[in-house]
């Protein structure tokens, strides 16, 4: 059953919509400097070598903003809230979403379909947390538990995308 969404003020859903991007950033670092670290650092014709692609990080974080806002006024406008019910639609949004783009590169690029297929999942898993984040404060969760909470997440990915760096299970750019 949906939880129907609290009615939230303007600064209230912009600070839910940071926090959900917030939460993207994270699970992105995990997903790219960590699990799928091992396909930017080979030379592609299809990607960006590893410092000009670090380079551009932050248009890749933008278009995560700019996914955030569509996930959270996707929500607002269809009532969805909840951790569970935001995390069902961002799974599904998300899976919408990459399989059109993943379906695009393999038509046109070069790129590896092994890489197409970690940006599947990881992308959807992440507009997942996103829409977890933001269902939960549209539900009425209290924004600074909510905040902590990301925080945690957050924290816990960077540890995460740390090891297994150190442990060499996933390759870290040197300078």
């Amino acid at each position: 059953m949906q939880r129907e969404a609290a009615p939230s003020s303007p600064t209230r859903l912009i600070l839910i919509g940071l926090l959900a991007w917030m939460s993207m950033l994270g699970f992105d670092l995990l997903l790219h400097a960590g699990v799928l670290a091992r396909f930017y650092i080979e030379p592609s014709p299809f990607l960006l070598p590893p410092l000009e692609a670090f380079k551009r990080i932050p248009l890749g974080y933008l278009s995560f903003m700019i996914l955030a806002l569509l996930l959270l006024w996707l929500m607002v406008r269809l009532g969805i809230a909840g951790w569970r019910a935001g995390a069902r639609f961002g799974l599904i949004l998300g899976a919408a979403l990459w399989a059109a783009q993943v379906l695009g590169l393999l038509s046109i690029t070069t790129a590896d379909w092994e890489l197409l297929a970690g940006w599947f999942v990881g992308q959807t898993l992440e507009l997942g947390v996103a829409g977890a984040v933001a269902g939960s404060g549209l539900a009425g969760v209290r924004l600074r538990r909510l905040s902590l909470v990301v925080l945690a997440f957050v924290i816990v990915a960077v540890i995460i995308t740390v090891v297994l760096q150190s442990l060499g299970l996933a390759p870290a750019v040197r300078t």
